[in-house]
């Protein structure tokens, strides 16, 4: 009973790695704190849904070192942003941007969604319309053929 409980406390403990080498730091706390929070909304090109910062790939880990020569030479971080995206286009970036040529991606789920909402309504309506229509009682001539069949 030990062993497992001591398990699940290593894992509740267990934070994820981040895969910033010590060398890729930068020395002013509040530089890195910018270059830690632009990396978390940048995509890893190898990975692809990861962001450089949790990424072991050799282009994250060149993307971690741009990101903090940017900073480095006095970039915005919008600067940087708009820097990445010149060069490796939209999709580096975790989130989209909104746009004409983004629109899909954002407004795709919302459609879905009504939708799905749109057809249960339709659904629970005919269920409801099914339900709340009773059965005609039968007129003395469908009782009197029920009778007759039913007479051995």
């Amino acid at each position: 009973m030990r062993l497992p409980a001591l398990a699940l406390a290593v894992l509740m403990t267990a934070t994820p790695a981040l895969a910033v080498l010590p060398g890729e730091r930068l020395s002013d706390p509040r530089l890195e704190e910018r270059a830690r929070a632009l990396s978390k909304d940048l995509r890893c090109m190898v990975c692809q849904n990861q962001a450089i910062d949790d990424s072991d790939a050799p282009l994250a880990r060149d993307l971690r070192v741009l990101v903090r020569e940017r900073l480095t030479a006095g970039d915005s971080d919008r600067q940087v942003i708009d820097f990445l995206v010149a060069r490796y286009g939209e999709f580096v970036l975790l989130r989209p941007r909104f746009g004409w040529h983004t629109a899909v991606l954002w407004i795709a789920p919302l459609v879905f969604l009504l939708a799905g909402i749109a057809y249960l309504l339709v659904v629970v309506r005919r269920r409801r319309v099914a339900v709340v229509t009773a059965p005609l009682p039968l007129t003395d001539e469908e009782k009197a053929r029920l009778e007759a069949a039913l007479k051995p």
